[in-house]
């Protein structure tokens, strides 16, 4: 459960982007859209793999 205290005299608008910072570094509603559909584990192995190749093609392409 999230807890974000207000400070007296602290602007709305700052307390409620702060909340959805701390909201989105959770990963609540990812895990929460991911949980929606079932996906066989060898999908999901396939798909982290490709993930991994990718972000180790970017990072080969910064390196030269």
């Amino acid at each position: 459960m999230l807890k974000i205290h207000v400070k007296e005299g602290e602007n709305i608008e700052r307390a409620l982007k702060r909340l959805k910072r701390k909201f989105s570094s959770t990963k609540t509603l990812q895990e929460l859209r991911e949980r929606k559909t079932f996906s066989k584990p060898s999908v999901v192995k396939r798909a982290q793999r490709q993930k991994a190749t990718y972000v180790q093609s970017l990072r080969d392409q910064d390196n030269f």
